[in-house]
């Protein structure tokens, strides 16, 4: 029976790389069409991918925790069934010879140096290709999985960048040539794409270093100096073994615990080191009196229509967040740097901050501005139910314009939220707590008693929010939740 090796598919986002999370299967195990063998994390969301064909799983090439780029070989497995059939399910797939010297995963290790689009054949395997002049009707096939890209409607590669364009890149690459100090615009790809890999990351890093810096440059002869003679005997004597340093060793005799930056984590800090030096960030702070926003949650709470559905203060803050867009909408308004141009957005697309075991999601409402409090209430519960319990898909994590997170539900009071890429702004929700307050009565006599006070903590991007703006939004939220008539007269 033939042995296939199954490569990383583009899982359908246009991105180039991913990282492998969770293996399903192990070797010796047997798998079926369509089933799910292992997840992976992209820079957008979490995804099963299921192996197109019926077999035994030889090798696991890619351990967890690895990203690698769309196209390498991430399994092998021992096909059963219509050799035509197999060949033909899957594009490029590269069959191992069971009688070549090599094991499949050396045979990987060549082809690790594969295209993102398709993976090569091992160097003593032909490739498993559908046989020629074939006329039966075509198998059915998974997505990114078909046949080869001059007979599919596969998405078209897109043309390498103009001269002063900004560069096609993985954001995972992007932190990479950071990190080298290489300029990722000056990078030129090597790919057919035009987007650039962490190889040519390495190559600008190594053509940018200075010709005496580098390892192979030429040096002119120099007379030795008693340096140069203790360098050189240092040089002779056999240096230690490397030993990896290990964590000190605590009182007691207990040690730190490395885990390893990875899934959401990793896309995590990535979007929130992009963002915190990219969009300039300003705070600011409203101390809101929540008394009727709580009574009004009540009364919801007690209403016939409301009982199948979650009411909470949250609730009223996404409600009143999108009333006070309607007055100032660059508050959901898009800085797009590659055009130069503010993109005044139609629709408000609200993102709920959820904690999750995976970390932090932030699934988003799709024109939100659409629903009244009761659809509103639903689509909430829907998708924290989602983000915390399933697979948020990428269409419900991306595309978001604007974010609330309730920091309150963990007893703190503020913070300086930072904004999701792409997104206008951020409000935080603090805990709502017993609190004096001055309050004034019809009358305008003022007295002192026991409210319900909570702060809210506003940041947004003041490239193309001004002070103005960002102070009146945030005044408006107030506004509507310390009276919740107000949002009736506004909306």
């Amino acid at each position: 029976m033939p042995v296939l090796q199954f490569p990383l598919p583009d899982p359908g986002e246009g991105l180039v790389e991913a990282e492998i999370v969770t293996w399903h299967v192990a070797a010796g195990d047997t798998v079926e069409v369509n089933q799910p063998v292992l997840e992976i994390e992209t820079a957008k969301s979490l995804v099963e991918l299921p192996i197109p064909w019926e077999g035994k799983v030889v090798e696991i090439l890619v351990p967890e925790g690895e990203t690698v780029e769309v196209g390498t070989p991430i399994v092998t497995i021992e096909v059963g069934g219509d050799v035509d059939v197999v060949e033909a399910a899957v594009d490029g797939a590269a069959e191992v010879d069971a009688s070549t010297s090599e094991s499949p995963a050396e045979e990987a290790a060549d082809d690790m140096q594969a295209s993102a689009e398709v993976a090569p054949p091992a160097n003593d395997a032909p490739a498993a290709t559908a046989a020629e002049g074939d006329e039966e009707p075509q198998q059915k096939t998974l997505v990114g999985y078909g046949p080869t890209a001059s007979s599919t409607s596969r998405r078209a590669r897109r043309n390498r960048p103009d001269a002063g364009e900004r560069a096609l890149a993985a954001p995972a690459t992007r932190g990479f040539a950071k990190a080298q100090g290489v300029d990722i615009d000056e990078v030129k790809a090597s790919r057919d794409d035009g987007v650039a890999s962490r190889d040519d990351v390495s190559a600008a890093a190594g053509a940018s270093t200075p010709r005496h810096m580098r390892p192979d440059a030429p040096t002119a002869p120099a007379a030795p100096s008693a340096v140069d003679a203790a360098a050189a005997a240092r040089s002779t004597a056999p240096e230690p073994p490397v030993v990896p340093a290990a964590a000190p060793a605590a009182s007691g005799g207990l040690t730190d615990e490395r885990l390893p930056i990875k899934g959401v984590r990793k896309v995590t800090a990535q979007a929130m080191v992009s963002s915190a030096f990219t969009a300039p960030h300003v705070s600011e702070f409203y101390t809101v009196d929540m008394t009727r926003t709580m009574e009004f949650v009540k009364e919801l709470q007690r209403d016939r229509e409301f009982r199948d559905v979650k009411v909470t203060p949250n609730l009223i803050v996404a409600k009143a967040c999108l009333i006070a867009m309607k007055r100032e909408p660059m508050m959901n308004a898009l800085w797009d740097e590659a055009n130069a141009e503010i993109v005044m957005r139609s629709e408000v697309n609200l993102g709920i901050a959820a904690a999750t075991d995976r970390g932090l999601l932030v699934p988003n409402i799709k024109n939100a501005g659409r629903f009244g409090l009761l659809d509103l209430a639903r689509e909430m519960a829907k998708l924290i139910d989602i983000a915390r319990h399933g697979k948020p898909s990428p269409a419900i994590l991306n595309g978001g314009t604007f974010t609330i997170s309730n920091i309150g539900v963990f007893g703190v009071d503020a913070g300086t939220p930072i904004i999701k890429p792409g997104e206008s702004g951020i409000l935080a929700i603090g805990a709502v707590r017993p609190m004096p307050w001055v309050v004034t009565n019809d009358a305008g006599e003022q007295d002192i008693a026991i409210r319900q006070v909570a702060q809210l903590s506003l940041s947004f991007d003041h490239r193309l929010i001004d002070g103005d703006v960002g102070s009146r939004f945030l005044s408006t939220v107030g506004q509507i939740l310390e009276n919740p008539a107000k949002g009736i007269a506004w909306a």
